[in-house]
């Protein structure tokens, strides 16, 4: 036994000897048997799969790569070889020779920071690319070759100006220019001049405000004067002048609510009788006579008249043809000599038309100007912003009999949040709203507690 494990690790170590088994060591002991493994799954790839090899392989190559720029299989004799004769002078480099004229070596620290690697750096595409710029080089071609045949641009047609120089844009000032002021980060006080690079990095630059911004989208002030018939002590007219324009809301409302009811309102003559009922019901149960419709009889008739007028037409001979081509002839020769008629009658009609040019212009510029008044009008109503339509607020009047003897005895009315709100809405600033109406998800249950049915 002890020879034919002698001989088995003999066999194991000669070279090309391919093992049955894995665990098979230098002693010749077994520690279990091989596990196998499904190498279909992708999981046991990397896991079980012995790759070592083409790992070596691919450093190696990247090696050769940055070594010698490339696969020394591939290379020359003559740049990997070279004949070494004793006699070659050294080329001293610019800047690299010594006291005696002999080459000094680079510094350590020198030959430590030049590149190692002779693969050439990544080129960097972006740095060469431009947004249009095939575009924009097309262009400028056109351009020069129409200078160059003498045509101007069309713009410059319209101006009628020479070209002007083209324009040297300025740079935007950034921290690495060297030409940039200076100042003290750790100062007390900011940098003496207003550094467009300092505000942007320091969020002191704020943002430019739209010039629309600006404009007031009403005419209406604020907040709006309520007229004196509606003080506690009002003036008798001024306060019959705020009675009158109440007044006059409510017939508007009134008339607006009658307008919908003769809208919505049926027509009497459309509603269902019991003739017309019955009617109904028994069609088609009752065999009627046709009665004589006078109608299709005329259209009848004329058919059949027309149809005879054509069956007794004739082919025109050549001499009505001609008599009457002269005729269309001389009715086309009097339309023409009539226009010309009008034609000459206007020269003594300048006047007639001057004041009718005149009456025009008038009449065009007094639609300007209502125009105009129609626009500066429209300034102070409020505009349509959302689905909803402004409605103005109630008139908060007071009759006669219940205004108050003094200010003591006055009640309060209205809500100033509302009239704010209102007036929000009356001055383009916010659109018509409505209170959101609540609506419950799950219907609400009443429960007896255990307590109440105790007591009852």
């Amino acid at each position: 036994m002890a020879a034919a494990r002698r001989h088995r690790l003999v066999a194991a170590s000669q070279p090309g000897f391919l093992p049955l088994k894995a665990d098979l060591d230098g002693s010749g002991q077994t520690t279990g048997r091989r596990k196998r493994v499904n190498k279909n799954k992708k999981k046991n790839w990397n896991k079980y799969s012995d790759i070592q090899d083409v790992e070596e392989f691919l450093d190696d190559v990247r090696l050769q790569e940055r070594a010698a720029g490339g696969l020394i299989a591939d290379k020359p004799d003559d740049s990997l070889f070279f004949v070494d004769t004793g006699n070659q002078k050294s080329v001293p480099e610019p800047g690299g020779v010594g006291k005696k004229g002999r080459n000094s070596k680079p510094l350590r620290i020198d030959l430590i920071l030049q590149p190692d690697s002779r693969i050439a750096p990544p080129k960097d595409v972006l740095a060469h690319q431009r947004p249009n710029a095939k575009k924009e080089r097309r262009i400028a071609q056109k351009a020069e070759k129409l200078a160059a045949m003498g045509v101007l641009p069309r713009r410059q047609k319209l101006l009628r100006r020479p070209p002007a120089a083209p324009s040297v844009k300025e740079k935007p000032v950034t921290s690495k220019d060297p030409e940039r002021n200076f100042y003290d980060l750790w100062s007390a006080g900011g940098p003496e001049t207003a550094d467009l690079y300092y505000l942007e990095q320091t969020k002191k630059k704020l943002v430019k405000r739209p010039e629309k911004l600006n404009e007031k989208p009403s005419v209406l002030p604020a907040v709006e004067v309520i007229a004196p018939g509606g003080s506690y002590n009002p003036d008798f007219f001024s306060h019959q002048a705020l009675l009158l324009e109440a007044h006059e809301v409510e017939v508007q409302k009134l008339k607006a609510e009658e307008r919908l009811q003769r809208k919505l309102a049926i027509n009497k003559a459309d509603v269902a009788t019991e003739m017309s009922t019955f009617k109904e019901q028994i069609e088609g149960l009752v065999e009627e006579e046709e009665e004589p419709n006078p109608e299709a009889e005329q259209v009848a008739d004329a058919v059949d008249e027309s149809v005879g007028s054509a069956a007794q037409r004739e082919k025109k001979t050549e001499k009505q043809r001609k008599k009457e081509k002269a005729e269309r002839m001389k009715e086309l020769q009097k339309k023409a000599e009539r226009k010309m008629i009008d034609s000459r009658q206007q020269l003594f009609k300048l006047r007639s038309i001057s004041a009718d040019v005149k009456e025009m212009a008038q009449r065009t510029r007094r639609r300007r100007v209502q125009r105009k008044a129609r626009q500066e009008a429209q300034k102070s109503l409020p505009r349509r912003l959302g689905k909803l339509k402004f409605q103005a607020p109630d008139l908060d009047i007071q009759l006669s009999d219940e205004i108050p003897g003094s200010l003591r005895t006055l009640k309060p009315e209205g809500s100033i949040l509302k009239d704010r709100f209102k007036s929000l809405q009356k001055r383009n600033l916010i659109e018509p709203r409505e209170r959101a109406k609540f609506k419950r998800k799950h219907k609400l249950k009443y429960v007896e507690k255990r307590a109440f049915r105790e007591i009852k």
